[in-house]
């Protein structure tokens, strides 16, 4: 029998302000005439949601913001109820959902520890027995006696995640946690999932945008659109969709999309554009071909031996590469520069180009700017390639040696079978 289960779950909400004096009285007036009070429009967070979760199993809700993720894990952690429908839940719940949600300030770090535990159904017992763990976890032994209002956002954030994740609950109901504080405190908040995970065979339900923790967590994946379910599947398969249905949305929105800049007024970009063999200017790059990036730029000083740098990164911001070269000088005017890559190396998906401009011995930034041209990879031999498999393609050549079975010699070969194929090689 499923340990969660979801059926036709319903969420509405109803929009604009409250009704006020003036609007109270005319609906009164309305009934007293026998119709019916004007009602404000109302939202369906969650349309007509269904589905399991087994014992054990790892699944992800993903989808764009305003989707009803965190509504969907609101509902099954009890926090807010459906406006119709039927959720059953059979078993303990630890929702982390807003971690840090409950701390007092005006306690120690040591008291909240106690308080949370409380509220989340921690018998005073087992917290006197788990403390110390839940203290060096949250790396705040130096500070776990001072009041928490001197604690920095990020400090209260591991507090709450140390004590959420000490409980012995049977279902996980996890939103976005998984970000909190440092890095390396975030790697220690994966690793403490994946522990509950992997080892203790918990049930999690968990809400991220970042889809590499959601393949990496999850075996199965639910992707919302619109408050329903769009499909539900393997996590890869899942995720894969949801990049290629980002990938159009972000295609859609290129002409209007918001550039990071910043510039000392030396220079200024005036236009960027990706020019194929052909010399049309182009949107899609054919992965393993050749694109000329045309920049134009205005120098409103003279530039003594300026390095123009570009660089190449996916729509969420991981940079990929970057190259640069050094021109003699620029006069006040309007230049053109081009670029060429040659057999554009990065496997079919949206990327985004970067441009810096550098100027003096010690590289004094003139121009910088982030996602200044959105453009598409494709290929005519495959689809979008999921995160997992990388960004570029490894060009390979596989042999495999047989050994004779009476020779005790590693090195003695029998026979030598070429293996001229990658498989994965578009």
């Amino acid at each position: 029998m499923p340990i969660i289960e979801v059926e036709h779950v319903t969420k509405e909400y109803q929009l604009g302000a409250l009704t006020g004096f003036k609007d109270s009285l005319a609906n009164l007036g309305r009934r007293l005439l026998g119709k019916l009070p004007i009602e404000r429009e109302r939202f369906k967070a969650l349309d007509d949601v269904s589905f399991t979760v087994e014992e054990g199993e790892v699944v992800g809700i993903i989808g764009h913001n305003g989707a009803g993720k965190s509504t969907l894990l609101k509902i099954l952690a009890k926090v807010t109820t459906p406006t119709r429908g039927r959720v059953y839940v059979g078993g303990s719940v630890a929702p982390l959902i807003e971690v840090g949600a409950g701390i007092n300030p005006e306690l120690t770090g040591r008291e909240n520890i106690y308080l949370n535990a409380s509220i989340l159904g921690i018998p005073k017992k087992v917290i006197k027995q788990k403390i110390d763990e839940i203290i060096e976890f949250s790396e705040l032994e130096q500070f776990i006696d001072t009041p928490v209002k001197r604690y920095s956002s990020g400090m209260q954030v591991k507090l709450g995640f140390a004590i959420a994740t000490s409980l012995d609950a049977e279902i996980f109901i996890i939103d976005e946690v998984l970000a909190v504080g440092d890095l390396a405190f975030q790697r220690k908040c994966f690793d403490r999932m994946e522990e509950l995970i992997k080892r203790q065979g918990k049930t999690v339900l968990v809400v991220s945008h970042n889809l590499r923790q959601i393949q990496r967590l999850c075996s199965r994946v639910i992707l919302l659109d619109h408050g329903r379910i769009r499909e539900q599947g393997k996590a890869e398969a899942i995720c894969n969709l949801f990049y290629e249905l980002s990938d159009k949305q972000i295609q859609a929105r290129r002409a209007s999309s918001s550039s990071k800049l910043s510039s000392s007024g030396e220079v200024e970009l005036l236009d960027i554009q990706l020019i194929d063999d052909k010399g049309s200017i182009v949107n899609t790059v054919h992965y393993k071909q050749n694109v000329i990036i045309r920049m134009q730029l205005k120098a409103n000083v003279h530039l003594i031996n300026p390095i123009v740098s570009v660089g190449v990164h996916t729509t969420d911001f991981l940079y990929l590469a970057t190259q640069g070269t050094k021109i003699p000088s620029l006069e006040p005017g309007i230049h053109t520069i081009f670029c060429k890559i040659l057999e554009f190396p990065f496997l079919p998906r949206s990327y985004s180009l970067r441009v810096s401009i550098d100027t003096g011995e010690y590289g004094h930034t003139a121009f910088y700017g982030e996602n200044l041209k959105c453009f598409l990879v494709e290929s005519p031999r495959f689809n979008r390639v999921h995160g997992s498999e990388g960004f570029v393609m490894i060009n390979c050549k596989w042999w495999l040696e047989e050994h004779k079975k009476d020779n005790k010699e590693i090195g003695s070969l029998n026979e030598k079978h070429e293996m001229t194929e990658n498989l994965s090689t578009p």
